[in-house]
């Protein structure tokens, strides 16, 4: 019956896409983060469903969709790069060619698409689907996660969400990283959203949603989640009005949150503090440790996966009592194939120095260039002009959220993240056109397929007369 329900929407889906093709590529986006091929048990489990989505979004684009307003940037230039590096160092400089190959396969088509997606983003209207199918998306993940963390409380590396799964968004640090990175977008589409006209409902839905983004770090118990979390509140200190007000109310939640705590997660959360105290932090410093040196040997990289050939040696620190007194003992370990829990030397282990570079240009100009537009609109009083500048503002803190979870979480290619990256391209785009004062204009054989926020053919745009 799951699957009869899951194929039946796609299907919905795609018989609008012969009318309106952009349909597909919304239909990529939420196939891509919530996979619905995982969810069901029968037929749907068979069937490649994200590569025909992605063939129908990127064929119905070429084919049957209008180009107009269409631009290719910098940005997508450098993701195009990035691409390109890893293809290289998947099928020539690899260390473990099977095991790159294998994770080639789904990050070619991260790359490709977020360099595609703001080509479809041609319109203000497209901007603001893309960003409300990605919201509701991960809201799904999202909201099983939050309802199963109230009812069991979670538990590291217990709590799951749709399925039972543990890669890409369904993996704890991963959704905890990505949950807070996404609040600020869905606070947005609530509040500036034209597709939802019903405002309070939409605020309420968006508050719910928000409860439950800060609920996954505590289910999941992640570290990573707790330091998002503090970071995105030190951001939001940077757009709210009345700042100490605001300072005042998350400290006096926080106090009242914690006695709601569970006891293993406090438990956890204390050993941020002290890595040497615990065996997977210390691994990550270890690890880190062997890839810097594993890069000065290899400056190009090892291709995807080249940590499983990383082999070390390290000590915990722990307190043991005996007694009435407390010693503190080390511990020799050995470890080996570690991931490296970072995103930052994930990318620089695997594509070296090269790609690491592309890899922090690409996110060091989406900041400035959301920055940019924060500055431009700063003082504007305009409705039209806050809404995109309350757009960058969002997709600025998400993506910083992103970048700092990213230091502990080896995200470097994660699709939803880079689908953000393309909304930001297509953003600045569409801003760039407006302060050029150009406007998209229907060529005579697309008279009759108005782009999206046009008024048609025949009828005078809003606030003029007829």
């Amino acid at each position: 019956m799951r699957d009869l329900v899951l194929l039946a929407f796609v299907a919905a889906v795609v018989a609008m896409g012969f009318r309106r093709p952009f349909f597909w590529v919304l239909l990529y986006i939420y196939v891509d983060i919530v996979t619905p091929q995982k969810i069901g048990f029968g037929i749907i489990t068979s069937i490649s469903l994200s590569l025909l989505c992605f063939v129908a979004a990127f064929a119905g684009y070429v084919l049957l969709d209008s180009k107009q307003g269409s631009r290719f940037t910098l940005r997508q230039g450098l993701i195009v790069a990035l691409l390109g590096w890893c293809a290289i160092t998947t099928f020539f400089l690899a260390d473990f060619p099977v095991e790159a190959a294998t994770k080639w396969d789904w990050v070619w088509k991260s790359l490709f698409f977020a360099a595609f997606l703001p080509l479809t983003l041609r319109t203000k209207l497209r901007l603001e689907s893309a960003a409300l199918v990605m919201v509701l998306a991960a809201g799904t993940i999202i909201i099983s996660a939050g309802i199963k963390t109230v009812l069991s409380g979670g538990g590291y590396g217990v709590l799951t969400s749709l399925v039972d799964d543990n890669s890409g968004l369904y993996e704890g640090s991963t959704l905890s990283t990505v949950a807070i990175a996404m609040v600020p977008l869905t606070l947005w589409v609530a509040k500036h959203g034209s597709i939802f006209t019903e405002r309070k409902l939409a605020m309420t839905f968006a508050v719910a949603l928000v409860f439950a983004s800060l609920l996954i770090p505590i289910g999941t118990q992640t570290r990573t989640g707790l330091i998002c979390i503090a970071v995105l509140g030190v951001l939001v200190l940077r757009s709210v009005k009345y700042r100490f007000v605001y300072a005042g109310l998350a400290g006096l939640a926080l106090l009242v949150a914690i006695p709601f705590l569970p006891a293993s997660y406090t438990e956890r959360m204390s050993t941020i503090t002290e890595y040497q105290a615990d065996e997977s932090a210390s691994t990550r410093v270890a690890v880190w440790r062997w890839t810097i040196d594993y890069v000065q040997a290899n400056p190009l990289g090892g291709g995807f996966d080249a940590f499983l050939g990383n082999s070390f040696t390290y000590n915990t620190r722990q307190t043991v009592e005996l007694g009435n007194t407390e010693t503190v003992v080390y511990q020799e370990v050995t470890d080996e194939g570690r991931a490296y829990h970072s995103a930052y030397f994930e990318v620089l282990g695997e594509q070296g120095f090269p790609g690491f570079l592309i890899w922090l240009s690409l996110h060091g100009l989406g900041l400035w260039q959301m920055e940019r537009i924060r500055r431009r609109y700063k003082d504007s009083k305009d409705t039209g002009e806050v809404r995109w500048r309350s757009l960058a503002t969002a997709l600025q803190q998400g993506h910083v959220v992103y970048l700092v979870g990213a230091v502990f979480v080896g995200v470097g290619y994660q699709p939803f993240m880079f689908m953000l990256l393309g909304l930001q391209i297509a953003l600045y785009t569409l801003m760039k056109r407006d302060w050029q004062g150009t406007q998209v204009q229907p060529k005579p054989w697309l008279a009759n397929q108005s782009p999206e926020g046009q008024p048609p053919e025949g009828q005078p745009p809003k606030g003029q007369p007829a």
